[in-house]
């Protein structure tokens, strides 16, 4: 297979491979045109050939995204656009692209998909700045992904790779793509709007906000600090009439960059703790998953002793719904398994869970693992058929021969049985 054939974009045969085996580790779900990673196995040399061909000659074109919508917290819905297998591919090779030559021009304030940048990061930086400034604005830019304007984009695009001409003509028919509707209609962009769950969506969208919230806020307020996680933003500011101030100024400049503010899940909080005794209503605010708000914490100077300081914990919604995941677990209704089966079904969820949630203090997951043994108990009580002292007793022993046998056990979150 010839792969050295004179091309008019710049784009070669090995970033196509890689792609593929990036994107191969990623989500399942299928395209309009259905084609399933099995199918795309069969030959994935001659597949990826094809894609290279395509993009390499400037004649590659996108098909439809396909609409899906998954519940959202506050009971609607949000839209995520599916691409083809192909288009994940061909998106991901311009994405690599991109990321080699603008993400080192991103603000360090910037954190959501970006190499070598994290949520924990994120939130770490947002547990300092709450130390070090009194208010913060906790702000929600209303369906961001759907209004990102299609010319101030590729204007961005334009202005930071000035030469590769190719990329904005990629980027304008990704953004062009029409959407295959829940329904099965298709339906034509307006000029707005990038899919959620397209894989160069995410790139675009801290391209855009560079532009539209880092580099200004960076300019015109440079006293006040700010985390942004993709569209996750919250600013702190020293002042209440400061924070009220920029937050006027945050809406109209977002309305420049044809884009607006959701009022209902927008805030102005008090960081209130035993140094910060004003008396105010909001002084509790959620980010990346985490409840930020008063909490009695222990004194490193004197153990034993605790005071009112301004801290983290998973929010309450995200808690709620480890417990629903345990409630619903299908491990816990099979009695024909070993306890063994059962930690293998549920250890990558712990994992997960503890590993993100305990950034601060793992004691906070205290009432979810405390369910899981609960559910242990009663499941060995089932499986056994004795009663709750006897399955406790049981459980016990095989926790005393085998202390790493569940993840939370490993990392002393549980009940003392």
């Amino acid at each position: 297979m010839d792969v050295h054939v004179t091309k008019t974009v710049p784009i070669e045969f090995k970033w196509v491979v890689d792609a593929y085996r990036k994107v191969r580790q990623g989500g399942k779900a299928v395209g309009i045109d259905e084609e399933s990673w099995a199918e795309f196995d069969k030959n994935p040399e001659r597949n990826c050939y094809v894609i290279w061909n395509r993009l390499a000659s400037g004649s590659y074109h996108p098909q439809p995204v396909r609409a899906v919508e998954i519940p959202k917290k506050d009971g609607s819905k949000r839209k995520l656009g599916i691409p083809t297998l192909r288009d994940r591919i061909s998106q991901e090779v311009v994405k690599e692209y991109m990321e080699k030559r603008i993400d080192q021009r991103f603000h360090e304030n910037s954190y959501g998909y970006r190499p070598m940048k994290s949520a924990h990061e994120a939130l770490k930086q947002v547990m300092r700045n709450c130390y070090r400034y009194d208010w913060v604005i906790d702000m929600d830019i209303s369906k961001f992904f759907d209004e990102i304007d299609h010319e101030l984009m590729l204007k961005a695009v334009a202005h930071i790779l000035p030469e590769e001409k190719w990329v904005s003509m990629y980027v304008k028919r990704w953004l062009e793509m029409p959407v295959q509707e829940v329904t099965g209609e298709i339906k034509a962009k307006e000029g707005k709007g990038t899919p959620q769950g397209g894989v160069i969506s995410p790139i675009l969208a801290n391209l855009y906000l560079h532009y539209t919230l880092d580099l200004w806020l960076s300019r015109e307020y440079p006293e006040v600090s700010f985390v942004r996680y993709a569209d996750d933003v919250v600013v702190h500011c020293k002042h209440q009439d400061e924070a009220e101030a920029v937050l006027k100024a945050i809406k109209e400049r977002l309305v420049q960059a044809k884009l607006s503010i959701k009022e209902s899940k927008t805030q102005i909080v008090y960081c209130k703790d035993y140094r910060r005794t004003e008396k105010q209503e909001a002084v509790k605010f959620e980010f990346l998953g985490f409840s930020f708000q008063p909490i009695s914490m222990e004194s490193k100077k004197q153990e034993g002793t605790y005071f009112n300081g301004y801290g983290s914990k998973p929010s309450s919604s995200n808690i709620q719904k480890m417990i629903r995941s345990i409630r619903l677990e299908k491990a816990f209704r099979n009695t024909g398994i070993v306890i063994k089966d059962v930690a293998k079904e549920l250890n990558a969820k712990l994992r997960g869970w503890i590993n993100y949630y305990g950034l601060f203090n793992k004691y906070h997951l205290s009432r979810v693992m405390y369910k899981v043994d609960y559910r242990l108990m009663q499941w060995m009580k089932k499986k056994h058929k004795v009663g709750l002292r006897k399955a406790t007793a049981r459980l016990k022993e095989i926790k005393q021969n085998d202390p790493k046998m569940f993840y939370h056990w490993e990392v002393g979150i549980c009940l003392k049985l």
